[in-house]
């Protein structure tokens, strides 16, 4: 197996998604940390989008490789890494769960909109968008995880969304998820999964709310 590096910001998702795929596939790697506010010109010279997660991968024959954006790194992973596969072996359920994937990254935009949001009517608005996009998925869910008792790469993407928000009611209710019981039961088997609760350092709550109080998130402004 290469070497795996993984670049990475503490409280970013989209990072933890790469590394609950890794722990789950029981690979090693590691982690450089950088900050996404001063950007270090040594991390602008590979990735090409200046964002997380980078992965560099170094071969056993001497090759070098940069891998950008989380999906691309959880299907490389998929592909490479021994252990349990993380999508199904049938390619139409395979499809759908990449189609699902997505969708959690649009659950992710939302709840980057509620954590921005500075007004009651942006909050409203990021609020009512989440209730419809959880009110499709508790139709879908089985249990205890996405597709049931097997662990996949949709797990992988929807564990650090429901960890925003748990990070979120540590301090302030949000009744996002309270009308929907099977998401609740999922986010609840995600939370105590071993690889979605290491995926991130250990004051991942402090460092997540910090940065909303930085930005002046309405939805904090419930707990004052």
């Amino acid at each position: 197996m290469a070497k795996l590096t993984l670049i990475s910001f503490p409280t970013c998702p989209y990072v933890q998604r790469a590394i609950i795929a890794l722990k789950e596939k029981h690979v090693d790697f590691d982690v450089v940390y950088i900050d996404l506010a001063n950007k270090p010109d040594w991390f602008l010279a590979i990735s090409p989008l200046g964002k997380v997660p980078v992965l560099k991968v170094e071969q056993d024959d001497g090759r070098e490789g940069i891998i950008f954006e989380s999906a691309v790194i959880l299907e490389y992973l998929e592909e490479t890494a021994p252990g349990a596969k993380l999508h199904p072996a049938d390619p139409l359920e395979r499809a759908q769960h990449r189609a699902w994937m997505e969708f959690g990254s649009q659950v992710l935009a939302d709840i980057w909109k509620l954590s921005v949001a500075g007004s009651e009517a942006d909050l409203d608005a990021a609020e009512k968008a989440l209730y419809a996009k959880f009110a499709r998925l508790e139709n879908t869910v089985v249990g205890p995880f996405f597709a049931g008792e097997k662990f996949s790469n949709v797990d992988a993407v929807f564990g650090p969304a429901f960890r925003q928000i748990d990070a979120i009611e540590s301090v302030t209710p949000t009744g996002l998820l309270d009308a929907f019981p099977k998401l609740n039961q999922w986010r609840q088997a995600l939370r105590e999964r071993e690889s979605v609760r290491t995926a991130v350092p250990s004051n991942f709550v402090d460092l997540y709310l910090e940065r909303l109080r930085n930005n002046g998130a309405a939805v904090l402004k419930k707990a004052a």
